[in-house]
């Protein structure tokens, strides 16, 4: 699924869609009180984010894994597994696990640190409390009333913003931006750029700014390249491609978490062939391919880097200190 264009227009559609967005808020109230909110007993940070589509929240998580494990602690991941089939609570085995059971994000959480997937929240935050962690990091879940959150970020992409700042389906707005910023400790805004919403806030609330970075930008510098994405916003992979000095010569997309087939892969091969040109992909969507198909295809791969690092470590450090 690729965004509407008018999410980004506060034009006469979303206008016109407004009515319906009150629906959607209707099942997020309905939801929220038919749950009873339960805490694991450890702390538990959320990142999540205001809008539907990627801001950058896995990359976030990777951070403040990092960021958590040089305080001494020993921070589990909990995801829902979006695109899995696994219900779970399911620790996640990123050798034997794949992305069809427990989704893209989980797998490369993994990677890094031990990472849950649970429909459930609190059920998977509870296995993980049991299994030896003594931080959650939530991946996703802001708007998901089920878990007690201690501390919760929203990430933001600083060329998207928060779109035309409606409620779906008239914008891409998960809730309205009043009741998000009540949820959340700081805004993590990842890019140059200052959304106009960011310059309007009035709200307390601090914004901790971010960029990415590429890993192994140099392997791919002066190489021509075929890319391909499966991701919510597929230019900004491109854009840092041709920062590192890679030479695009197509690029290929699909919908976000898409499920690569044998067939298309053997097809990006063949044109990639064709072109000359080395296939390359995002990390996400490097786990969704099968291990046996992976041959020949290489990933960009990115990190989160803070503007003020000392920023960041200060709140959290005040939200373990509070318990």
């Amino acid at each position: 699924m690729r965004d509407p264009r008018f999410w980004q227009e506060d034009g006469i559609l979303a206008t016109a869609m407004t009515p319906l967005s009150l629906l959607w808020r209707a099942g997020g109230c309905v939801r929220t009180m038919k749950t009873t909110p339960r805490h694991p007993g450890c702390p538990v940070f959320c990142v999540g984010n205001f809008t539907v589509g990627g801001a950058g929240k896995t990359p976030t998580a990777l951070a403040l894994f990092d960021l958590l494990t040089a305080l001494g602690r020993t921070p589990h991941f909990v995801s829902r597994g979006y695109g899995g089939s696994m219900r779970g609570p399911h620790r996640v085995d990123p050798e034997s696990d794949r992305a069809d059971q427990v989704g893209d994000e989980p797998l490369l959480l993994a990677a890094r640190g031990p990472a849950w997937v649970s429909r459930e929240r609190f059920l998977g935050a509870e296995m993980a409390r049991t299994a030896g962690a003594d931080v959650i990091i939530l991946d996703d879940g802001l708007q998901n009333p089920s878990l007690i959150k201690d501390c919760s970020f929203a990430v933001i992409d600083s060329q998207y913003g928060i779109g035309n700042g409606r409620v779906i389906p008239a914008g891409p707005m998960r809730e309205p931006l009043d009741s998000g910023l009540e949820k959340v400790r700081a805004i993590i805004l990842i890019g140059d750029e200052t959304p106009d919403f960011i310059t309007n806030l009035h709200a307390s609330v601090p914004v901790v700014r971010a960029r990415i970075e590429t890993e192994n930008g140099a392997d791919f510098a002066h190489q021509r390249v075929l890319a391909f994405a499966g991701i919510g916003r597929p230019a900004k992979f491109y854009e840092s491609l041709q920062q590192c000095g890679a030479m695009i010569a197509e690029t290929q997309n699909f919908a976000d978490h898409h499920p690569f087939s044998t067939q298309e892969l053997s097809d990006l091969r063949t044109r990639a062939q064709t072109l000359g040109a080395r296939l390359v992909t995002t990390q996400k969507d490097l786990m969704r391919l099968p291990s046996e198909n992976r041959s020949g295809i290489s990933s960009l791969n990115i990190r989160l880097v803070f503007d003020a690092p000392d920023q960041l470590n200060q709140i959290v450090k005040t939200v373990l200190a509070d318990g």
